[in-house]
């Protein structure tokens, strides 16, 4: 058995990835020729590094060479205008491509990383299961678009005889997260950079929580089936106050009412056509963070046995990590 994994120098890649090199797999990892290795040098030499890019049929054909099982953990992640583009190649046709050449060269599984934003809301509190219809069109976030249009290209491969298996991370926070996806938050916040907090709600999960998915994914999980891998859903009042807490700042008392957002989207995009700021905020993360996007990962426990973390404990171990390389 050997196992490829996608997306290896990103945050959820490369902690299934050292997950695997720890528990002994033969793996190999599709790294880009320029990629930043800075996530996986502790256990690089313990991985066979596959040139290529997710884009490039080639190569990802020659990846798969050799391969039993692949996890697809490529994927870009940006909300805001300006990537839509990057977007579509490398969520959509990157995912085609490493599916195609998947079936191609007889790889007997795919656990496929989406998002929980490929699954949709309620509309409410109540949280979404597998079953809900895909319904964030509306907001218009392109990255939201581009991880639904990629699950159709899994539904499409399955049809064609594909064992693959998908899994939707909802937030996730953790050790690792050297690129400060999620982590940002704990960043910015520990700055005292961020003046308002959201006022709807968000479903997190720790990254301990997300490799254990996608192991049990890969060996219990049904062909065709999709598992939200969640945990905790909480207000961004709670997200924000907890984080605060743990790092020493003080909390954020403002809320993100629509009046004043839309008034400091206006100036902060002025601010950014005119090349001064980067935007801090804008229409996509305004339409997502005023949702309660809430999530049941009771699937995931009952057929994966994934277990839980909480928030607080996920947030206290990211927080000593970025601080013991003083990345704070």
């Amino acid at each position: 058995m050997k196992v490829l994994v996608t997306g290896a120098t990103g945050f959820i890649g490369s902690s299934v990835l050292k997950r695997l090199v720890n528990e002994g797999y033969e793996t190999a990892a599709l790294v880009r020729a320029h990629s930043n290795l800075e996530a996986i040098s502790d256990f690089a030499d313990k991985v066979e590094l596959r040139y290529g890019d997710v884009t490039d049929a080639g190569s990802v054909s020659n990846a798969m060479k050799g391969i039993s099982h692949v996890y697809h953990c490529a994927g870009v992640a940006r909300i805001g205008p300006g990537h839509d583009d990057l977007l579509y190649k490398v969520n959509v046709e990157g995912t085609r491509s490493v599916l195609r050449e998947a079936m191609r060269n007889d790889v007997e599984r795919v656990v496929f990383t989406s998002s929980v934003s490929a699954v949709g809301i309620t509309g409410s509190k109540k949280p979404a299961n597998e079953d809900q219809v895909w319904n964030l069109d509306k907001l218009n976030v392109t990255y939201f678009k581009t991880k639904h249009l990629a699950e159709q290209e899994v539904s499409q491969a399955v049809k064609q005889g594909l064992d693959c298996v998908t899994v939707n991370p909802s937030y996730v926070f953790g050790p690792g997260d050297i690129n400060f996806n999620a982590g940002r938050l704990i960043r910015d916040l520990y700055h005292r950079k961020i003046p308002f907090y959201p006022i709807g709600g968000v479903c997190v999960v720790d990254i301990d929580v997300v490799v254990d998915g996608h192991l049990a994914a890969m060996k219990k999980g049904r062909m065709g089936e999709r598992y939200i891998l969640g945990g905790e859903n909480i207000s961004y009042k709670t997200v924000f106050d907890t984080i605060c807490n743990i790092v020493g700042a003080p909390k954020v008392s403002i809320p993100m009412l629509p009046a004043l957002i839309k008034m400091f989207i206006k100036v902060t995009e002025n601010a950014r056509k005119l090349k001064k700021v980067s935007a801090l905020i804008n229409q996509e993360i305004l339409a997502s963070s005023s949702k309660y996007l809430y999530y049941d990962s009771s699937k995931a426990r009952r057929e994966l046995g994934l277990g839980e973390k909480t928030f607080e404990e996920s947030i206290r171990n990211t927080f000593h990590w970025y601080k013991s390389l003083r990345l704070l």
